[in-house]
């Protein structure tokens, strides 16, 4: 599926041809960065109507905002709403190819661990789309707790380890008022793995906040640092949420406004403002041009479809480029490299 907002009709209806002409001057102009004339559009496509025919088609899709003429005696190119429209009607993503998929599949599973797996996406994105990969981390809001270990280091000091379903792992070492012998290091992990096992962060939180009123007195000071160290460890850290790559091939696509396009991939929370809508892992969502919230990302087009496994929609996936990308490519793309991701995920 495709998420879109829906932009109106105005005017006339546009018929089947009006619309394959459309098509048509996009695919064009996204293969070859010139505008397209009436008379490539009848000798590259097979319209079966005359130069005089699409051109009258042509004025009415310019009348109608879908194209513009960049330069008088030039040929038209796409606008956004252009754009919007050819995303909205197509019927189906660009399929990989088998070589492809095999590639893919083999190198994510090559991952070692969650940050591998992270880093591999982003670059698989990059080489597969060449524009801007950008990849969230499994948000852990939404993650649910699948393992909690408490190893002893010294006997007032221990080592937290929590493993998610996405396989995020958190890590944090606890210093306790007094030694832990091995019958009460039993019973630390005992109730701690009661309160959160299988359990997603927000319940496992609210459940571990409670334990210190539920324990014999003896229990309580170590539990309680520990608790206090683990409450730390559930709740979210934005500032390693976002990774992207790719940022160079921005420069080889004699892009619009590059620097300001530069200065908001800077920011990580311009970064995590495009995976706002990001809940689905079936929704391929596409914001073009003026769509985009954030000003500077305006001549931009961003593409994004969440990954997790069983359809769970733990982080997103997604590239940013210029409005004139291969969307069909581009979002085919997406959406199997976030498919591999939520299986493998799945597989943890």
């Amino acid at each position: 599926m495709i998420g879109h907002r829906q932009w109106e009709v105005i005017g006339v209806a546009l018929d089947d041809r009006k619309l394959d002409v459309l098509r048509a001057i996009v695919e064009d102009f996204v293969s070859t960065h010139e505008p397209v004339g009436s008379k490539a559009l009848v000798e590259r496509h097979n319209l079966r109507v005359s130069p005089a025919t699409v051109r009258n088609d042509m004025a009415v899709l310019e009348e109608e905002g879908y194209i513009a003429q960049p330069h008088t005696s030039a040929g038209r190119i796409p606008t956004d709403r252009g754009y919007r429209l050819f995303v909205d009607r197509l019927s189906s993503l660009k399929p990989l190819s088998a070589a492809e998929k095999r590639a893919i599949q083999q190198f994510l599973e090559g991952a070692v661990d969650l940050d591998d797996v992270v880093r591999r996406t982003t670059r698989l994105l990059t080489q597969l789309t060449r524009q801007v990969a950008v990849v969230q981390y499994p948000t852990l809001s939404r993650s649910v707790v699948r393992h909690l270990e408490v190893v002893e280091l010294t006997p007032t000091r221990l080592l937290l380890v929590l493993i998610t379903d996405a396989g995020r792992v958190e890590q944090r070492v606890v210093e306790v008022p007094e030694p832990v012998d091995e019958e009460r290091l039993g019973l630390l992990r005992g109730r701690l793995g009661a309160a959160v096992h299988d359990r997603k962060l927000p319940e496992a939180s609210a459940a571990v906040a409670e334990l210190p009123e539920q324990v014999e007195p003896e229990l309580r000071p170590v539990l309680t640092a520990v608790v206090t160290a683990l409450m730390e460890t559930l709740v979210e850290h934005p500032d390693d949420r976002i990774v992207l790559s790719g940022t160079a091939n921005l420069a080889g696509l004699d892009f619009p406004s590059l620097r300001l396009v530069l200065e908001a991939l800077e920011e990580q929370v311009v970064l995590l403002r495009l995976f706002g809508e990001v809940d689905s892992t079936s929704v391929v969502h596409v914001r073009i041009g003026g769509e985009n919230e954030v000003e500077n990302l305006r001549t931009t087009s961003i593409v994004t479809v969440g990954y997790g496994p069983g359809g769970t929609a733990l982080g997103g996936v997604g590239v940013l480029g210029p409005t004139r990308m291969d969307y069909p490519g581009t979002m085919g793309a997406v959406r199997a490299v976030a498919r591999y991701v939520g299986e493998l995920l799945a597989g943890n």
